[in-house]
């Protein structure tokens, strides 16, 4: 099932499908190693639902959801 990775909630974890968008924000997020294949776990999300916490890779990375809705993920 693809979902996005906006939808995950904590503890959930998925597998990246494809990173979506344009420009520097698209390019940030595969310098960052944001690519297919990667697993991706959703750690907490901040006090107002926004941003939320990623473990990728062994680090973790806080992301605003609307970055986050370009990320298509396979739940694991």
């Amino acid at each position: 099932m693809v979902a996005k990775l906006s939808q995950l909630a904590p503890g959930q974890s998925a597998r990246i499908v494809s990173v979506g968008g344009c420009g520097p924000t698209r390019r940030r997020m595969l310098d960052l190693g944001l690519v297919a294949g990667t697993d991706i776990s959703a750690v907490r999300t901040a006090p107002l639902n926004d941003p939320v916490e990623y473990a990728v890779r062994g680090y973790h990375l806080a992301m605003r959801r609307r970055d986050a809705e370009a990320i298509a993920v396979e739940l694991l």
